[in-house]
């Protein structure tokens, strides 16, 4: 293990925690980092990257062993998602919306048929799953959504549209947010479990800038009938359960920019060390130091706080909610402020096709803006601090 790996900010990590880092990264740096830049300039969805998370038991690292997952502690969850993302957004992104999002709320909220339909094919990787929530005039304003779910005969019809979702194209599942009354705001919200392959599911293309092998869609959902033996919880109970969802959701991407950060760091550091200028190493300059010596405070001390929460969870701390939003605020910022020096550091060369730094600059703006933006959290974070919120 080489010094710089052992120096990662993991010193109360136990013996097992530090083999699951090595083990992930050793196979995150073999298995998924050479083929990374291929499928992003073909935009081909990385389905055979995914299939390799499997047998390794990383894709269902939070569903019990019961279901056919391999249940670890949510440390370790979360250095598995760092270290994936610190090769792969994507491939990373599966596993925080297999666990944190719908395997997580099937778990906590769903009845026990449910979770025997849902959860051994998605801890078995037989099929993928997507969170259907944002919405084109909603964004992180979830309790103003416009989807609907009317009542009828043994179960609801779902009319609306959801943007930017991950994953869709490729899911066996779904895991949809709608109002069965707009008049009653957050408390008329439901979840649902959908098969994608329902009768009124249309699914296109939503082109993106950046992340071309993620293959976001707009899905529409046009009168799709949904069992009442499909709705997750209660109805109009839809809030408790995002509710539920939204730490874990909130530290698995935390983690991931993490990984992002890290890897911006690594990047700059080879590069810094090779390029040289005026007759020395570009990385012997002051002013490059100072940006090193800043990409490394703000990477640690987002993994300081992403791993804290972890630890709070690990000891049954149901709500976290200020520690979800620091971990998440201050880690994608870091991917952000990082992905920009370390493109600096590369000068020209940074916005090139030959390096991914410039990749990874637009990849973690995306994360600044999953599970609530930056300004949302800054809100939540004072409000916790004023005393205008509970835990």
């Amino acid at each position: 293990m080489n010094e710089a790996l052992q120096r990662i900010a993991d010193f109360d990590l136990s013996e097992e925690q530090r083999l699951v880092r090595r083990s992930v990264r050793e196979f995150a740096e073999k298995e998924i980092a050479p083929f990374v830049e291929e499928y992003e300039r073909e935009a081909r969805y990385p389905t055979e990257l995914i299939e390799k998370l499997v047998p390794l038991g990383f894709i269902a690292p939070m569903i019990p062993e019961e279901f056919g997952g391999s249940f670890v502690d949510v440390v370790s969850y979360g250095i598995i998602c760092e270290e994936i993302a610190r090769v792969d957004w994507v491939v990373a992104s599966v596993i925080s919306v297999t666990n944190s999002l719908v395997g997580g709320s099937i778990l906590r909220h769903g009845s026990e048929a449910q979770k025997q339909r849902w959860l051994p094919p998605l801890a078995r990787g037989e099929i993928l799953s997507s969170a259907c929530l944002t919405e084109p005039s909603g964004g992180t304003d979830l309790g103003n959504m416009r989807s609907t779910a009317s009542r009828e005969a043994g179960g609801w019809r779902i009319r609306g549209t959801k943007v930017f979702i991950s994953h869709a194209a490729h899911a066996g599942l779904f895991f949809v947010v709608a109002s069965v009354d707009l008049s009653k705001k957050h408390k008329g919200v439901t979840a649902f479990l959908v098969d994608p392959a329902s009768e009124g599911i249309s699914i296109g293309d939503f082109p993106m800038r950046t992340l071309k092998r993620d293959k976001l869609a707009e899905v529409h959902f046009d009168g799709v009938f949904v069992p009442d033996e499909n709705v997750l919880g209660e109805v109009g109970g839809g809030f408790p359960v995002l509710g539920s969802a939204l730490d874990m959701g909130r530290y698995s991407v935390a983690s991931r920019c993490v990984g992002q950060s890290q890897r911006c760091i690594d990047l700059a550091l080879g590069y810094a060390m090779e390029r040289e200028a005026f007759g020395q190493k570009i990385g012997e300059f002051q002013m490059i130091q100072q940006k090193v010596a800043d990409m490394v405070c703000r990477t640690e001390g987002a993994r300081g706080v992403v791993y804290r929460l972890g630890r709070m969870k690990d000891a049954g701390v149901e709500r976290a909610s200020m520690e979800a939003s620091l971990a998440k605020l201050m880690a994608s910022e870091a991917a952000t402020y990082n992905a920009l020096d370390a493109i600096q550091i590369h000068g020209g060369y940074g916005l090139s096709e030959e390096y991914e730094v410039g990749r990874l600059l637009l990849e973690a703006k995306a994360l600044e803006f999953g599970e609530g933006t930056s300004e949302l959290h800054r809100k939540l974070i004072a409000e916790h601090a004023l005393g205008l919120r509970g835990r």
